[in-house]
């Protein structure tokens, strides 16, 4: 049973004893023995050559007797704490017997040649680490520390292969210190056989404890750099197929650009981005889904020993979020999109996206289109470019149109888009604003819309002689036939800072079952600079549904509507909302308004009797038979102009304040973040999808691969990922001919100079 000391310590220790903690201190003797002094008395000892005495003291000094903690007691002995770990846990479940040291692992290098050898001590030279080298050469650790000669039974065999060992085989430079003997128990043997060979499966990664007691006092710096080891059958190894696209999305060097660093700590800010990619590419974009994917599984694709777990996620997320740069953020990899992607800037479409919440916090209320009710929701706009694939989102003012909220978006646009002049803008009726279509030309831009009827008015029907059927191919190749009418209109703004200017506009449009469907554009027809035919402006505008495909895409797989934070800010309480008050005055003016339509029908029936008597009787209608019929329309007059006063003395809008003050609103940074983490993970997988060319059926295949397994070999500057065979062999030969494509790309593991590649494993095609 383990006690633990009560007593005041008693801060005293014999002369060249090392302090492990105050009034703990350990004599090593120039024999190999040694004693443990705890509060001025000797408590364990051992004698020379009695390794099991001495671990046994170790095991009793920490577990039993507390002491000192293993991290204190493995510094004074010079060995990592997960050495005195291993101890405990032998002698609990072998007793003393699993103390005594046994011979392990090989007694001779395996796998190290005279050139691995000398390339492991330029490296050292370097100053890189173990764990470095380990990875760079494709080694374990262990081997790493014979080359170095830090293992005594193996120093001899290495000066030999480095050249250091005379003819007589006595090596040039004697050391008889046992330096470090637990370390060769750490190491064990090679984890990889020579190449061809086979692979350990779901090897133990590389100890990081020393580097996670460096980031616990935050001296690690920005943290701990992936180091893998080679093995087989790692799951989920096929996420590592998306890197490359994950590299083309612009996330990690845009998070770079506005973020800089975390703070200091093992986790970095590239290695917590790259978890966060792959969790939903696995189908599990919230924090809480790591509790569902093995740690231990993520940490191998990590490079470390395992991945952050849902605390850590969350407190890395909010101290991004803390940053408040999220919006920055989405601009810096809008810009990097529009780079990366320049043809596919023509076309812009812009929707909002109502985003709805079912917590218990009082949120605006809004119409949730989808529902087909109102209900507690916030407004995000997003910006898809001509493929469907999202590049910007901004989080929308609560209530504001979505013809306000593209109007406020065109600066960032055009910050985006650059000098660029010939992109179009495209929305649907929800952005109806003559206002908005000038201020939109004002920008630079092209404008592509719905036509949207005034109040009380109609569009104008096109003569069905000016229809011609059309056929066109759009970007798909798919032949399609629209029967289009091709005119001009002009549109007078009648509100907004552009009150009184005339729009002169296209106007294409398409008929479908008698039925005609007005589409408005500033863009020339074909044969002028920056012409577009009729049939492609009516396939553009059609296009627009890309956008809520993605919407319907990314709520199923990438959680698009997750809540990800539950924290709240109060409300703008200066910002105007409609005024309840205005809404009672309004009613009471419709009533007012019945009742005296209603009081006029009366008297105009009493009026019809009293002008068709009976036949052969004679009616006289006098004046004051008039004002008695007239009396009852007068009264319901005055009400209504009372109530039409009382309503028009009614503000329309009112400060929020003063109509709800507890209203809040939902954490907008910690969303946008995420938004542009499943953004970067939807383009990656539907990158993988195209460049796969596999029909329609190609994003099942991409989910498959991604979460198959596969073997991970580090090699010279190189990680080899070898997936295993898919479901169906037609799959299989996709994803080996897609590993080629990615070849060609040269791309590096994030944070590293291990340049990537990819194959499927022997005769698995």
């Amino acid at each position: 049973m383990a006690a633990s000391l009560m007593q005041a310590p008693l801060p005293w220790l014999p002369e060249g004893a090392a302090e492990v903690t105050r009034g703990v201190g350990i004599v090593a003797d120039e024999d190999g023995s040694g004693q443990v002094w705890v509060h001025g008395m000797m408590t364990f000892c051992w004698d020379a050559g009695d390794e099991a005495s001495r671990r046994l003291a170790m095991v009793q000094l920490t577990v039993h007797l507390r002491a000192a903690s293993m991290r204190q007691a493995a510094e004074a002995l010079g060995i990592e704490s997960s050495t005195i770990s291993r101890w405990a846990a032998s002698y609990a479940r072998e007793g003393l017997a699993g103390l005594v040291p046994e011979a392990r692992g090989p007694k001779g290098p395996s796998k190290l040649t005279a050139k691995l050898v000398s390339r492991i001590r330029g490296l050292r030279a370097e100053g890189k680490s173990l764990e470095a080298i380990s990875g760079l050469c494709g080694v374990s650790v262990f081997s790493v520390r014979c080359a170095l000669g830090l293992v005594a039974e193996r120093r001899q065999a290495i000066a030999k292969l480095a050249g250091d060992v005379p003819g007589d085989g006595r090596p040039a430079a004697a050391d008889d210190d046992d330096e470090d003997e637990e370390d060769e128990e750490e190491g064990g043997e090679d984890e990889e056989d020579e190449e061809g060979g086979e692979l350990p499966v779901l090897p133990d990664p590389v100890p990081r404890d020393g580097e996670r007691a460096l980031a616990r006092f935050g001296l690690l710096g920005e943290g701990a750099a992936p180091v893998f080891v080679p093995g087989a059958r790692y799951p989920l190894a096929g996420l590592l197929l998306a890197l490359p696209a994950l590299a083309g999305t612009g996330l990690l060097g845009c998070a770079r650009q506005v973020y800089g660093q975390l703070r200091d700590g093992f986790y970095g800010l590239e290695t917590m981005l790259v978890l966060l990619v792959f969790l939903a590419l696995a189908r599990e974009p919230r924090a809480e889904g790591a509790t569902r994917v093995p740690p231990a599984a993520l940490g191998r694709l990590l490079g470390l020993d395992r991945a952050p777990e849902v605390k850590t996620i969350r407190r890395k997320l909010g101290e991004l979020a803390a940053a408040g740069r999220a919006a920055e953020l989405q601009l810096a990899i809008a810009r990097h999109h529009a780079g990366t992607r320049p043809d596919e800037l023509g076309f812009l479409y812009i929707d909002g996206h109502t985003r709805a919440y079912f917590g218990t916090r009082d949120v605006q209320k809004m119409h949730i289109a989808r529902m087909k009710h109102p209900g507690p929701a916030t407004e995000e706009t997003w910006v898809t470019d001509a493929t469907g694939d999202p590049m910007l989102v901004v989080m929308a003012e609560p209530s504001s149109s979505l013809a306000a909220q593209v109007k406020d978006l065109l600066p960032d646009l055009r910050a985006v888009c650059g000098d660029r002049r010939d992109v179009t803008l495209c929305f649907d009726r929800g952005g109806w604003s003559p206002d908005l279509f000038a201020a939109v030309t004002d920008a630079g831009f092209g404008l592509l819309t719905y036509r949207k009827a005034q109040a009380g008015k109609e569009i104008p029907a096109i003569d069905g002689e000016k229809f011609t059927p059309v056929t066109f191919a759009g970007n798909d190749g798919r032949a399609r036939t629209y029967d289009l009418a091709d005119t001009d209109v002009t549109i007078t703004v009648t509100t907004g800072e552009h009150k009184g200017r005339v729009l002169e506009l296209r106007q294409v449009t398409r008929r479908d079952k008698g039925r005609q469907v007005h589409i408005l554009t500033t863009r020339p027809r074909a044969g002028q600079p920056d012409g577009l035919p009729a049939a492609a402006v009516a396939w553009r505008m059609g296009n627009r549904w890309r956008e809520e495909n993605y919407f319907r895409y990314a709520r199923a797989h990438f959680a698009l509507d997750a809540l990800d934070s539950y924290a709240v800010t109060p409300d703008d309480g200066q910002r105007l909302v409609p005024n309840p008050a205005k809404k009672t005055a309004s009613a009471q003016v419709k009533t007012a308004r019945t009742a005296l339509a209603d009081a006029e029908a009366a008297r105009q029936r009493n009026l019809d009797q009293l002008r068709s008597p009976a036949p052969g009787t004679t009616a006289i209608i006098t004046n004051q038979d008039l004002a008695q019929l007239d009396k009852p329309v007068q009264a319901a007059r005055r009400k209504l102009d009372t109530a039409r006063a009382a309503a028009k003395a009614v503000p329309a809008k009112i400060p929020l304040a003063a109509h709800n003050p507890d209203m809040m609103q939902l954490d907008a940074e910690t969303k946008l973040i995420t938004h542009a983490i499943r953004m970067a993970a939807f383009n990656s997988e539907i990158t993988l999808a195209r460049a796969l060319g596999a029909g329609d059926g190609a994003c099942a295949i991409i989910r498959e691969a991604l979460t198959a397994s596969g073997d991970i070999i580090p090699g010279d500057g190189t990680l080899r990922v070898r997936l295993d065979p898919l479901s169906a062999p037609r799959r299989t030969r996709a994803i080996a001919a897609l590993c080629d494509k990615l070849n060609a790309a040269g791309t590096r593991y994030p944070v590293t100079n291990l340049i990537l590649r990819y194959e499927i494993k022997p005769g698995a095609a």
